[in-house]
């Protein structure tokens, strides 16, 4: 069954994604062992929720320069834009918005603090140097406590590396002026692993507002570091860095007053700046021959962010720090006990406004959760646990989940389905901010499950998947412009259902396809649609081994009925991407890449250009 024994894969289960293998395309799930579905080495096919997986060699495949390129590309994720490259967009999990997703990057938590929600910018995160992704879908509070009621985002930068030091060089420049490039180190014994990073990126971008004509740049400067080392069968140490900064420059914001829509526009001197630094670092520490493991961690994570050229600016700081035990005991080899506690505490200083002084602003979180893995049958794996949080300023909550897997013997059919509660502690900014604070507020809390079916054919070179999920989230927390914009908990229930297809196909040792079609039905609380959220996706992809070192991929993204602020239905659009590389020699690859080749004319956002048509060149060489 899980087991988990899985040696000295437990001292990087907290940092990093194993076992990738190559694959061909997008969607297809070759990653034997992901962590997210239980905090520790699971086999993919045996985990009762449902765990999207994007590899190493699938963005290799793709080369595109943000990790929310490839997460749109997932069933059941949305990205809106208010914008080009660099803008503070959103990103949604099955209809709910990221302030319910809990993010990690090499095991940090790395939500800002000093948002009105807690939540993650996806904009400031750049693909260089990834080495996996894994999103886990469906509440999962008892696992990741606070913020993971649509489920969990989890980025890794240290995976499988051979033994001795590598070293990658990676350029691109094209379209709008952008340019790119990184430098990363890999190293390796038999006792350790490291990966070393750095990338920057820049661009002219585009004019944000849609009728704008002054372009809106963006800047990035990111450094990630992990590794771990385990010094014999008992006693392993790990450890991961992330360093980012970044600028981006915006347009004024559009709104609705009266019924009449005021659209953006230019702001010669408007600017995002963020600073984010972040480190974890821990123990592990595994006795009675690896049956009994136990992991201690800390973790820290601080954010600058300033705002220029508005009626908001000022600098908003935000720090994070988190102390960490998770337990895991085989008691036999089809029962597995996991336990751990958590203690975080978050700080937040907001500037000084026209009507509000400066506000700084603390809170703790403390948990313990309890977790069992049981195998009671063969090919049939049942995990259920349950979380109790207390915080310093509302008190007590109680989560739960369940999941199940079960392979029909004698046949490649797998059914898995999982449910659970979660919930969202109030932000610091909901509760003690400069913009309507209630001290008084309560958690948001949810219930939400899933059921799915697999099934592989052809000597399991095409599998099929489909799943039905169904979230409804209780006590929002709004900001009511009845009660002068002061965040309450309204009555209402929003809900959050639809339907993830999908299929991955190796044709042949020469060509792979992928496909993902996920249809969502988003309603809040007072019954009317949750704004761009489209209601039907469908992703493809391709890649395409015509000789010896030419390689070919390509994806199409088809978008349709998405509705806006005061119901305004946005365009239907087609995007459209491909990729032409060329092995010039065993260790580089040049390539030229096109992105929304048919020239698309859309907004996800009402009154937002997106980009054009744009082509890049670039290279990549491994010595």
């Amino acid at each position: 069954m899980h087991n988990l024994k899985l040696g000295a894969a437990c001292a990087a289960s907290a940092i990093a994604i194993l076992g990738s293998q190559p694959a061909h395309a997008q969607f297809t799930e070759l990653p034997q062992i992901v962590i997210t579905p239980n905090r520790a080495p699971t086999e993919a096919e045996r985990s009762g929720s449902r765990v999207e997986t994007v590899t190493r060699m699938e963005m290799e495949e793709q080369n595109l320069p943000l990790a929310v390129d490839y997460l749109e590309r997932l069933p059941g994720i949305s990205i809106s834009s208010p914008g080009g490259v660099g803008q503070e967009g959103s990103l949604s999990v099955r209809g709910a918005p990221r302030r319910y997703v809990k993010t990690l990057y090499n095991g940090i938590d790395i939500g800002d603090p000093t948002s009105p929600q807690v939540q993650t910018s996806y904009q400031y995160l750049l693909s260089g140097g990834l080495d996996s992704i894994e999103v886990l879908k469906g509440s999962q509070s008892t696992l990741y406590g606070s913020d993971a009621i649509a489920g969990v985002i989890s980025f890794s930068t240290l995976g499988d590396i051979e033994p001795g030091v590598s070293h990658i060089l990676h350029g691109e420049a094209g379209s709008r002026g952008t340019v790119r490039g990184g430098y990363g180190l890999r190293a390796a014994t038999d006792a350790g692993r490291a990966a070393v990073n750095i990338t920057g990126f820049r661009t002219d971008g585009i004019s944000a507002a849609a009728g704008g004509s002054e372009r809106d740049g963006y800047e990035n400067v990111t450094f990630d570091a992990a590794a771990d080392y385990r010094f014999n069968e008992v006693v392993s140490v790990f450890g991961s860095l992330l360093f980012i900064d970044a600028e981006a420059e915006f347009d004024n914001d559009g709104f609705l007053s009266g019924g009449i829509f005021f659209p953006p526009s230019d702001n010669l001197t408007a600017k995002n700046l963020s600073r984010q630094l972040g480190g974890r670092a821990g123990v592990n520490v595994d006795v009675l021959d690896g049956r009994f493991r136990n992991q201690f961690s800390i973790q820290a994570f601080d954010i600058d962010r300033t705002i220029e050229g508005t009626t908001f600016d000022g600098v908003y700081e935000g720090e994070r720090r988190k102390i960490e035990y998770q337990g895991a005991f085989d008691v036999t080899e089809r029962v597995t006990l996991q336990g751990g506690a958590d203690y975080e505490w978050q700080d937040a200083r907001f500037p000084a406004g026209s009507f509000n002084p400066q506000v700084d602003a603390d809170f703790t979180i403390g948990g313990v959760w309890l977790d069992a893995m049981v195998e009671p049958v063969d090919n049939l794996d049942l995990t259920v646990g349950v979380r109790q949080t207390e915080h310093s300023d509302f008190g007590g909550d109680t989560a739960y989940r369940a999941s199940a897997s079960y392979l029909i013997p004698g046949t490649s059919t797998r059914f898995l389905g999982s449910i659970g509660t979660g919930f969202r502690a109030p932000s610091l900014s909901e509760l003690f901010g400069p913009f309507g604070p209630n001290p008084d507020l309560q958690p948001e809390t949810s219930f939400g499950f899933d059921l799915g079916i697999e099934q592989r054919f052809l000597e399991d070179r095409l599998t099929a998947r489909l799943t039905y999920f169904d979230l409804d989230i209780d006590d929002l927390i709004v900001s009511n412009a009845s009660t002068g914009f002061v965040y309450e908990n309204t009555p209402g229930t929003s809900t959050h259902r639809g339907i993830e297809a999908s299929f991955t196909y190796d044709v042949n040792n020469a060509l792979a396809l992928g496909g993902a079609y996920t249809y969502t039905d988003t309603k809040g609380a007072s019954g009317a649609r949750l704004i761009r959220v489209p209601r039907h996706e469908v992703a493809l992809t391709a890649a395409y081994k015509p000789a010896e070192k030419w390689t070919i991929t390509s994806s199409a993204k088809f978008v349709a009925d998405t509705v806006d602020s005061g119901d305004f239905e946005l365009d239907d659009y087609v995007l459209v991407n491909a990729k032409v590389s060329y092995q010039a020699t065993e260790s580089t690859e040049l390539y030229v890449r096109g992105e929304n080749l048919l020239d698309q004319d859309y907004q996800t956002v009402r009154g937002y250009n997106t980009p054009g048509i744009g082509v890049f060149a670039g290279f990549r060489s491994t010595f």
